[in-house]
This record gives structure tokens, C-alpha cells and sequence, in this order.
């Protein structure tokens, strides 16, 4: 092939590969939970979205996890330990009940409850539109997979502690 020839498919092909290039995002190095190796996980991970909230999935390098966006918006590990009676926040998001932690805003933090092996979504709500509505949402499918339990559901989760109101003596006759 000659220097003209090779110049001409070189400048042909160096925006296509450096197209692909850009498009690998590292992968996303987390730790699995203590239970990532349950069954469960594994039928959790195969049906996850190949994108939640806009954010297109990562590679990651743990069993049983996923990664949404460049910078990793969303996180999900399969496999951690279920929460038990707590006074945080219980939302149900189609069907699944789901333990926050806002302890760390404008990260948050959601564990399934009721559900084991639990699955936990952490959401960076800077760069992702929310709070983790939208996130949770999309996960509701995959998440499915694992069996709620029937005496954990959010209802079940201690509420705060209020004071009862005293009745106010009723005036006799």
C-alpha cells in the first residue's frame, strides 16, 4: 500500500476509533455486599436497565453491583444485609418498600425492606434529576425478583415516637 493510500485510510478511520475510544468509561471499581453470591442477586442483576434516570449502565468490578453515568450517578449492590425495625423514612415505589438514609444529602442512600438478601441503590441527586424517585422506579422490575416478605412491608417500620394527647377532662354537671 502506498504512504498516499495508508495517510487516506488513516485519516479515514482515526475519528471513528477515537469515537470508540472516548466512549469507554472505566469501570467502576465497588465491593460487594456479604451476600452477593445469593441466587437471588444474580436473577436481580441479568434483568437490571441497560439505563436508569437518562444515566447509560458501567462496568463494574464486584459481583452482584451496577453502576449508572459518567461520573457513576447511581449505585446498586445486591446482597447487603436487610435493614430491620428502624424509624427512617419506609417509601413503597411500585410495590417495593424501600428504607432511606438522607443522612449524607444530596447522596441517598435506599435499602429494600422486607426483602433478602436487600438490595441497596445509593443516588448522587447532583447529578441526577431528584432525589431517587425516578431511580427507584426504574428499578422496581428487576428488584422484583427478590420476595417481599409478608410481615416487613413499610406499615411495619417504627414510626417516631409522639407524645399521645392527654383528653381534656370532661366537665361534670
Amino acid at each position: 500500500m502506498n504512504s498516499m493510500l495508508k495517510r487516506v485510510a488513516v485519516a479515514a478511520f482515526a475519528p471513528l476509533l477515537l469515537l470508540a475510544l472516548s466512549a469507554c468509561a472505566p469501570t467502576v471499581a465497588l465491593t460487594p455486599a456479604a451476600d452477593a453470591t445469593n441466587a437471588d442477586c444474580a436473577n436481580v442483576i441479568v434483568h437490571l436497565p441497560q439505563s436508569v434516570a437518562g444515566k447509560a449502565i458501567r462496568q463494574t468490578d464486584a459481583q452482584a453491583t451496577s453502576a449508572w453515568g459518567d461520573p457513576a450517578a447511581i449505585i446498586l449492590r445486591c446482597g447487603v444485609t436487610p435493614p430491620g425495625p428502624t424509624t427512617d423514612i419506609c417509601y413503597t415505589v411500585k410495590g417495593i418498600d424501600w428504607v432511606i438514609d438522607s443522612s449524607k444529602q444530596p447522596v441517598y442512600t435506599f435499602t429494600t425492606y422486607g426483602r433478602t438478601p436487600a438490595v441497596q441503590v445509593v443516588v448522587d441527586s447532583t447529578l441526577t434529576s431528584g432525589q431517587g424517585t425516578i431511580v427507584l422506579d426504574e428499578l422496581a422490575n428487576p428488584v422484583s425478583f427478590i420476595a417481599q416478605s409478608k410481615t416487613h412491608k413499610c406499615e411495619n417500620v417504627l414510626a417516631p415516637s409522639t407524645p399521645t394527647p392527654t383528653p381534656a377532662p370532661t366537665p361534670s354537671p
